[in-house]
Formats: structure tokens, sequence, C-alpha cells
């Protein structure tokens, strides 16, 4: 029995120490700044304007940011919005100084994204109490990221039992995302989409290898087993609540139009859209891959006997067709070099 909560907490370690980074172009504010935190025992880095900063971020990332709104060029808040669209530094705190009276400064952060802010003349003790809290929740995001982190290279290496199937998470992933921008999906279900590529499968590690790999049918009890690894999957990734839009996708994505897939018997529109997804993508990537039980078939051979089981209630059509208009606008993208190397 797969514990994942316990793996987690012996994989992920406790953060001890942080790194913060102070943005100010006035030497002696940054300097006194610097020692403040210093007393609290941060790594401490410091930046004389935005440019500096963003190298510095870029060369390694801090846990903190404290950053003067009033600075030549780039100020504070450009500096603070600019991290926070994009994706890399986004969940970096940031505090804003400002002066007592700058509120418009202060309403153009939120709109920016600051976590927080700070007066000047800064408050030791604020400054203390605010970065610590902030710092926290840093570590908890970074944990999670951690934890998920274990288990994308758990799912990695039950994909790694079988050769038959090595790529098939990674273009997963990439289907399934560029099938949901087909569609018009927003960001967070292309997000998950993206995840679920990936992560899919990961029940798979409670079935033995004999049936995995096994090349001829199944016996009924084996086909039992393997029915399970949805459920599995679902278990294995529900402790992290950044996973939760994915946790549907993970148990849904072998049901069938016609209500004849499993784990639970869904049929049409109550199969959840992100698993109906990964459905296509997933049975399209199993027929242009060796598998043991059959050779690699190309684009060509997959499209007919996709929109042929379609007829049969496999799959949503509609979902379908937009998948395949897509792959005939891309040849490129066809499965040419997806066979097993001899």
């Amino acid at each position: 029995m797969v514990r994942i909560p316990e793996l987690l907490s012996e994989l992920v370690p406790a953060r001890r120490d942080f790194h913060v980074l102070v943005v100010d172009d006035d030497e002696v504010s940054l300097l006194l700044t610097r020692e403040m935190l210093g007393l609290k025992g941060y790594n401490v880095e410091g930046a004389v304007n935005a440019e500096q900063a963003i190298e510095k971020i870029a060369a390694d990332a801090p846990d903190l940011i404290l950053s003067d709104v009033i600075m030549p060029g780039i100020d504070g808040i450009e500096l603070c919005r600019k991290l926070k669209d994009d994706a890399a530094t986004r969940l970096i705190p940031i505090i804003l100084i400002t002066g007592l009276g700058e509120r418009d400064a202060r309403l153009r952060g939120i709109e920016a994204g600051a976590d927080d802010f700070l007066h000047k003349p800064i408050d030791p003790q604020e400054l203390f109490a605010r970065g610590a809290s902030l710092l926290k929740l840093k570590q908890f995001t970074d944990e999670l990221e951690n934890a998920e982190s274990v288990l994308y290279a758990l799912a990695v290496g039950v994909e790694a039992r079988d050769p038959y199937t090595h790529g098939h998470c990674a273009r997963l992933s990439t289907y399934a995302a560029n099938l949901g921008m087909e569609m018009g999906l927003a960001e967070p279900d292309i997000i998950a989409l993206r995840r679920a590529g990936v992560l899919h499968d990961i029940g798979k590690i409670s079935v033995p290898d004999a049936i995995l790999r096994k090349p001829g049918p199944l016996t009924a009890e084996e086909a039992a087993i393997l029915h399970r690894h949805p459920v599995t999957g679902e278990q294995i990734c529900r402790p992290l609540r950044t996973l939760q839009r994915v946790l549907p996708i993970i148990r849904h994505h072998h049901e069938h139009w016609n209500g004849r897939g499993y784990p639970d018997g869904l049929a049409g529109e109550a199969i959840p859209l992100l698993a109906r997804i990964l459905q296509v993508v997933d049975a399209y990537d199993a027929l242009t891959t060796d598998r043991p039980y059959k050779p690699a078939w190309s684009h060509q051979e997959a499209r007919q006997v996709l929109l042929s089981e379609a007829k049969q209630q496999w799959w949503d059509q509609a979902i379908l067709r937009v998948f395949l208009d897509q792959l005939d606008r891309q040849p490129e993208n066809w499965p040419s070099s997806r066979r097993r190397a001899s």
C-alpha cells in the first residue's frame, strides 16, 4: 500500500534559512534594511535599482523581496508587476516600501500584486513581523512545490517501468494542453491538463510488471487489478490541494462516452470535460506508439480508428474532431518517429 503523505514528509525537507533581496537606490537605506534583516539570521542581498534586482533574481531567486517604490528607471511598482506577471517569479512575496502619505502608490502596488507594504522610516519590529509572516507562507508554498515535484518524479518512474511508454507522459501533457487552448479553455484548466498529462497513470505504481508488460490479453483478474489504477492515482494525489482540479481527470480518463469505461461507468457529459480531453489524446498516443499487444500505427490509421470508435460512442465526438482537425493542420506533429527502437 502506497502511503504518499509519509513519502512526501520524508522527501520534502524543512526550510531553515531564507534569502531576502532588498531593492533601494538610496544606499544608506539599503544598508540599514540589510543590517536589520541580517540580525534575524537571513541571507540578505542588495540591489540599487530594478535592473540589477532582475539580474540577481534570475541568477538566484530569493524567498522575499523588499523594494522601495520610488526609484529611477523602473520603479518598485513596475518591478513588482513584472515579477508577478512571470510564472517563474510570481510566487515570490514582495513588500513595497512607501512614504506615509503615498496612498496612490499603495493602490497601484495592490493592482501590481504586492503582498504587503511598509512605511518609511521602517520600524524594525514591523519589518520583522511582516517579513516573517510572508516567509512562512513562502516556505509552505515551496513545500507544496517540492511535494508536486516528488509526484512528478514518481510518475516518470512509473512510466520508465514500461519501455513501450517512453515519453508518453510528456506527449500527453503537450497534446492535452494544446487541445485545451484550441478549445478556448481558461488558464487554470490548461494547467490542470498539463499536470494531468504527467500524473494520469501514477496509480500504475500498484500494478505488477507482469500485467503492465503482458503481450497477450489480460485475464479478468488481471484486468480488474489494472482497472484500479485511476482510483489509486487519485488517492496518491489527493493530499495536495494544488492538484484538486487534476483529480477528476486522473480518476475518469478511462471512462467512455457510452458508459462502458472504468472505474465508475460514467457516460456522456457526466464525464468531466477535462477527462474527456485527456481520453482522446491518450487514445491517440496509444494507437501511434508501439505497445506489447500491437505495433505503432500511422496518424492516418489512428485517425480512422478513432473516428470509428467515436461512432461506437467511445469518445466525445466533438472533442475528437477538434483534436484531429488541429493535428491535420500541423502534420509536422504527426507521430513519424515514435516507434520503439528495434
